[in-house]
């Protein structure tokens, strides 16, 4: 059942964002992989009333996912590798947006690969509903087949390559997910506005590895995986900041580790124009609602007329 959250006023006050050149009633969005691929947490909050619902990563076609367990507490934080599980954009297009449209949500379609033709076949599928969706998501955190090792996001000119070849085909805007398991976050954010990415959001999970020492075994089902949650929150920002810093006209998505209203505003005050949450509904589904909530009211109360007053606030 959806409770109206004290707060929800001020988000309205504080009036509307324009990230990426999609234009939001306001700058809070559910997190790829974190919220479903529709309305699931629509009986929890007002999936219409948040900035965006960004569904989870769509492959060209069915993916299974990694074997199981996929999930695990880890301290401040959760370990995952599910493995982008998800049933095709054309499945997806069919089955999953209509149900967001029927709730009035904006929805960012999510889309990877492991080479630039996947990519390519996604954005292709996805042009068969135009603007119904209002940008794209490009996941630039996935596993490299074009002949070098390691994750996309980390290759400044692969990661062009794939933004530029989606940009190609999209008739909505392009936004880039970048890695911040790299010394290079800056180049490839340089690298990916330069092919033509509207936007970029930072960040994705950080690399790491669980051992249960009684079984003497992975945790994971795959072994290693992707930590998230409140342990990569002040990595997050540090990102933001340093993209911000490094390309202060461009416009930024910050998500990791946000868990509540002060979390949200940090990220804004580093540099990001949007924020979206995605651990924390894990263990409250109604945590982008009530975050975005309790964000407005902070910056009510330090004066603030509308998200630009907070936006940016520690380069100036």
């Amino acid at each position: 059942m959806i409770h109206m959250r004290r707060g929800a006023s001020a988000l309205e006050a504080l009036g509307e964002v324009e990230v990426g050149g999609v234009v939001l009633a306001n700058p809070f969005m559910t997190a790829s992989g974190t919220s479903g691929h529709d309305v699931e947490l629509g009986r929890y909050m007002p999936l219409h009333r948040l900035g965006a619902v960004v569904v989870k990563s769509l492959f060209h076609e069915l993916w299974e996912g990694n074997p199981a367990p996929r999930v695990h507490v880890a301290q401040s934080g959760m370990m995952n590798a599910v493995g982008l599980q998800g049933p095709g954009v054309v499945s997806w297009c069919d089955t999953s947006l209509p149900l967001l449209e029927q709730q009035q949500v904006t929805v960012v379609a999510s889309i990877w690969g492991r080479s630039v033709r996947e990519y390519v076949l996604a954005a292709e599928q996805l042009q068969a509903v135009g603007n119904r969706v209002a940008a794209i998501e490009v996941n630039l955190s996935c596993p490299n087949l074009e002949g070098r090792s390691g994750i996309i996001a980390h290759d400044p000119s692969l990661a062009g390559e794939i933004v530029a070849a989606v940009s190609a085909i999209a008739s909505v805007p392009v936004w880039a997910k970048l890695s911040a398991n790299t010394d290079r976050i800056v180049q490839v954010a340089t690298t990916v506005i330069d092919a033509g990415a509207s936007s970029l959001t930072l960040i994705n999970t950080m690399l790491g590895m669980q051992i249960d020492i009684g079984k003497r075994g992975y945790t994971l089902g795959n072994g290693g995986g992707g930590l998230s949650g409140p342990a990569i929150h002040p990595i997050a920002v540090r990102a933001v900041h340093d993209v911000r810093s490094a390309l202060p006209e461009i416009s930024i998505v910050g998500v990791g580790g946000i868990a509540s209203g002060a979390d949200a505003v940090e990220m804004m005050m580093a540099g990001a124009n949007a924020v979206q949450v995605g651990t924390a509904s894990f263990a409250r589904p109604d945590a982008t609602w009530r975050i975005a909530c309790d964000a407005a009211n902070i910056a009510r109360q330090q004066g603030a007329s509308t998200w630009s007053d907070i936006v940016n606030s520690v380069h100036r």
